[in-house]
């Protein structure tokens, strides 16, 4: 089927969502306006790029004629060199309109949760989930996003047994959602003194946040507790009960199970700012955990696991002695190691992305 008659109406449906809006009724509430938001730039970008194609397919096709047709030499020289401009063009336009009409995913755009936590391997898993936490923050300033540590837990010899931060920025969970999973380390450790090279991993979960209409919550049934934050800060940070903690016990929808849910901030000196934020990351948490079953779904989709739900799954190898970065879900493999640990990681999210459109193109047969 050719592609413009899949854009078809998308024009009266961009401008219909444009004046609703503008409704007073439609900015009353909430959950619909956000929605109706995104919708319309989802619109704007599949527009965008059809009235880019269009232009070109229109280019072409006067070129064309004018080759076939005219009799004037240096005309048809002009419009041979537009159709030789133009023809290589045409797949790359026409696959980005493609790309364009896929349904986004609603979650992209969310800011995130990030949680890094030391897996096998003691003290060195600490070490290289401190490496980890450093790699992000590099490739947060390259791309401009900004993150605040919520709380954290650091190793014996240094890193973080576990350290949990929140990204805001524009698409961050669209950018960071290939994250998630057990990357693994191969080096040889400081403590080591045989010069051995030993196995270690962290785990990585990202986790989009939620906003405060999508999850119900009953702030009458949270135990809240105060502690003094440890750590830099000066005088103030001991003396004053700053750090909070929260209990709250949730029920599953999918499987009636309750479970408790425990939440430390220590992110800032002030006590209802903390709280403010541990109430967020509860949301979050429920979020996500009543979300795991669409994750899920849309894994048992994939021929792949660049969408995988499982975050237990092993993604990324990180081999110091070969200087080498592996992929495992796209067998994406580079030897650039220390650029990577600097934050130069934009070409395996790239690559993560390519791959996983190209599923998603060839599941809907657009």
């Amino acid at each position: 089927m050719d592609i413009l008659n899949k854009i078809e109406g998308l024009e009266a449906k961009f401008h219909e969502v444009g004046l609703l809006l503008t409704d007073p009724a439609v900015i009353a509430d909430q959950q619909r306006y956000v929605r109706l938001n995104r919708d319309y730039h989802d619109l704007e970008r599949v527009l965008q790029a059809t009235d880019k194609y269009k232009k070109a397919v229109h280019n072409l096709e006067e070129a064309r004629q004018i080759y076939y047709n005219e009799q004037d030499p240096e005309l048809r020289e002009m419009a041979k060199a537009e159709i030789d401009a133009l023809e290589p063009q045409m797949p790359a336009l026409e696959e980005e309109v493609k790309l364009c009409l896929l349904p986004q995913d609603p979650e992209d755009s969310k800011n995130v949760v990030m949680e890094i936590r030391g897996g096998t391997g003691g003290d060195e898993a600490a070490l290289f989930a401190g490496d980890l936490f450093r790699m992000y923050t590099k490739y947060f300033e390259i791309k401009g996003f900004h993150y605040t540590i919520s709380s954290f837990s650091e190793g014996a010899v240094g890193g973080y047994k576990e350290i949990i931060f929140n990204v805001t920025g524009q698409n961050v969970y669209g950018t960071l959602k290939y994250e998630s999973g057990v990357h693994r380390v191969q080096r040889v450790p400081v403590t080591e003194t045989q010069g051995r090279v030993h196995t270690s991993a962290a785990t990585v979960a990202v986790l989009p946040e939620a906003d405060e209409f999508e999850v119900q919550i009953n702030e009458g049934e949270i135990k809240w507790e105060t502690f003094r934050s440890g750590g830099a800060g000066g005088q103030n940070v001991n003396k004053v009960e700053s750090g909070v903690r929260l209990r709250y016990i949730w029920k599953n929808p999918n499987t009636g199970q309750e479970e408790e849910i425990l939440i430390e901030c220590t992110e800032t000196r002030d006590q209802p700012k903390n709280k403010e934020r541990a109430l967020a990351r509860l949301r979050t948490q429920i979020y996500d955990r009543e979300h795991q079953k669409y994750i899920d779904d849309i894994a048992a989709r994939r021929k792949t696991m660049v969408s995988s739900g499982d975050r237990s799954a092993k993604i990324r190898t990180y081999n110091y002695p070969q200087g080498r970065i592996t992929d495992h879900r796209i067998g994406y493999t580079v030897y650039n190691l220390a650029a990577f640990m600097d934050g130069d990681i934009q070409g395996v999210i790239d690559a993560l992305q390519v791959a996983e459109n190209a599923e998603r193109l060839k599941e809907s047969e657009l």
